[in-house]
């Protein structure tokens, strides 16, 4: 078989891995910073030459290539639809299962100041959804003409009342649009069904989203980008979870992705409530799913994660890990705003080292509180109830972590512990008491990318290279919780 090169075009960094695929063996990885403004070869070129020299590799060792990509924002969808608990959420939920980023989202009828705002946002596609099977066929009619009529230059994916779908076709084919049709993401009230619409997605982004991020400029060396890597990083959990017909997977998982522009969390689990007294409310959870968070990218979003937190808490927070810092909340901002500015700084003093630990500790406690479900007390005529909304991931067997931080940061359990339950926060069903592991070979979409034609190996490799971590101290802070 040989050598694989396994490549991730990062919005911050290019990415490469050498796997020897007989071996089932990581050879070495490297890094550049992306170069997707100038030409993108740039950084992936200086990325192979140092792995090659590091490793002693030659070009003609390389039997396989594959590659991933969320350079340039990655994938950017817009998500309309109908009611936003039910066909827009179901919307929300096909484009971020596939990979993309979603960066504008809306319900109901449009008007002429929110196609503003879509054709300032720039989407790659756009999910036009609406109405149950046979249900509400004017919303979704209404925004295709406005749509058809406006300046905006973006894939339609048509994922509505089937019953309307093809005139929702014919009216943006003829305002010069590119629309598909697929099924409705949302049939009935309380089914989903985005699977296909995730198909299309990342077919699409394969084959013409690579162009529109410059991508097309390495396809002479590495050929077709195999898809998003958020896709490559929840394909991986996906098989570190479930296994496949000859090894055994891990069972139940959380995986934490820190990166420059985004958070994004994986999971593989059932999310049920604990218990028959608790009422599941809302639309049903996807057992593999995946939310990203666009606004706590711990480079790009530093000065909204100092934000959300206060900076005042972020600056004692800092004075806790390292008693000589002397600032004050406004120096701090400033900070913050400058790593938003410069994207690819790599920290290498403790002061860069400490902030960005205090910056990633925030920015996963926030991602995962959005990803897992809510309990909540409510009060009916039969007395007090719990009502659980989303997935229960409390007793999820395992999370991991997995970004630079975890790879490059000097405390990466301090902030995997950040994705676990807060007794402070009781309503927010996180993990209480996982098995954890951190990605110290930055490694999870170099799996999702192999697993497309070695499966078995790629799990094999990713179980010996997850790195046991020990979360004891809050484990033990938890345990009377998790009773």
């Amino acid at each position: 078989m040989g050598i694989a090169i396994l490549i991730d075009f990062g919005s911050t960094h290019t990415k490469v891995l050498a796997v020897d695929i007989d071996d089932e063996e990581i050879l070495g990885r490297a890094q550049a910073v992306t170069t997707v403004e100038k030409d993108i070869t740039i950084g992936l070129n200086l990325a192979l030459k140092k792995l090659f020299t590091e490793n002693d590799l030659k070009e003609s060792d390389i039997t396989n290539k594959y590659a991933c990509s969320s350079a340039a924002g990655g994938l950017r969808m817009a998500a309309i639809g109908l009611v936003p608990a039910l066909t827009l959420e179901a919307a929300r939920r096909a484009a971020l299962g596939a990979g993309a980023k979603v960066i504008w989202s809306s319900g109901y009828e449009l008007d002429e100041l929110q196609l503003q705002k879509i054709e300032d946002n720039s989407p790659d596609i756009i999910l036009l959804t609406g109405g149950t099977d046979g249900g509400d066929r004017k919303v979704i009619l209404h925004n295709a003409e406005l749509l058809a009529e406006s300046n905006i230059q973006a894939h339609f994916l048509v994922a509505g009342n089937r019953s309307v779908v093809q005139k929702v076709k014919i009216i943006l084919d003829e305002g010069g649009k590119n629309a598909q049709i697929t099924h409705n993401v949302l049939p009935e009230v309380d089914r989903l069904d985005i699977e296909p619409a995730q198909a299309l997605i990342r077919n699409l982004f394969i084959k013409q989203i690579t162009e529109a991020k410059g991508l097309n400029k390495a396809q002479n060396y590495i050929g077709d980008i195999v898809m998003p890597t958020p896709s490559a990083t929840l394909q991986a959990a996906t098989l570190l979870a479930d296994g496949t017909e000859n090894e055994s997977g891990i069972g139940s998982l959380l995986v934490v992705e820190v990166g420059g522009a985004t958070i994004n969390i994986h999971s593989v689990a059932e999310g049920q409530p604990s218990n028959s007294n608790i009422i599941l409310r809302g639309l049903p959870e996807a057992r593999i799913k995946r939310t990203v968070e666009g606004d706590l990218g711990i480079r790009y979003n530093a000065p909204s994660i100092l934000e959300f937190v206060g900076s005042q808490v972020c600056l004692s927070q800092l004075q806790a890990m390292a008693a000589d810092v002397n600032l004050n909340t406004s120096e701090l901002t400033d900070l913050a705003q400058g790593l938003s500015n410069n994207v690819g700084h790599v920290p290498n003093t403790d002061f860069d080292f400490c902030l960005d630990r205090v910056l990633a500790e925030s920015a996963v406690a926030f991602a995962v509180e959005r990803h897992v479900g809510t309990l909540r007390q409510e009060f009916s005529l039969a007395g007090e109830i719990k009502v659980q909304k989303g997935k229960d991931l409390t007793q999820v067997n395992n999370i991991i972590g997995t970004g630079g931080i975890f790879k490059y940061g000097r405390a990466p359990e301090e902030v995997l512990c950040s994705a676990l339950f807060d007794p402070q926060k009781p309503w927010s069903l996180k993990p209480i008491s996982p098995t954890a592991y951190i990605d110290r070979d930055y490694l999870l979409y170099g799996i999702g990318l192999l697993a497309e034609d070695f499966p078995d190996k790629a799990l094999r490799i990713a179980k010996r290279s997850m790195v046991p971590a020990c979360l004891n101290i809050h484990k033990g802070k938890l345990a009377s919780v998790a009773s």
